[in-house]
């Protein structure tokens, strides 16, 4: 197996430009972490819906898939295929089946942390 240093570096690249832009809204705002977190989902959606972030991910990799704006390309491809394979209805289902493995992880790993740390009042 040979390593793409070059992916590596995009990957690196992408990513970190991601958190750049999320550290200055956080510092230059009075946007919440919640507000930016959600509307990086919403970017993820909007831009794979103007076809720019599949391009995106398959120029950068993981430095695009990881962020949450790769969750809301993920929730919006699932979405894509869902209602290609059963109309409408995969409007419902769609998004929740591609990021079903992610989400399943989320709240494992939550209630893993929850059971080996105990949080503390400031």
């Amino acid at each position: 197996m040979q390593i793409d240093y070059l992916l590596i570096l995009k990957a690196f690249l992408i990513g970190g430009i991601l958190c750049v832009i999320a550290q200055i809204l956080i510092d230059k705002t009075k946007l919440t972490p919640a507000y930016i977190l959600v509307g990086y989902v919403c970017s993820g959606v909007l831009l794979n819906g103007l076809g720019i972030y599949p391009k995106l991910v398959k120029w950068a990799g993981a430095g695009a898939t990881v962020p949450l704006t790769g969750f809301g390309n993920t929730l919006a491809e699932g979405v894509k295929q869902a209602i290609e394979k059963d109309g409408a209805f995969g409007i419902i289902y769609g998004g929740i089946s591609a990021t079903a493995a992610g989400i399943t992880a989320a709240i494992l790993f939550a209630l893993l942390w929850s059971i080996l740390f105990k949080s503390k009042n400031k």
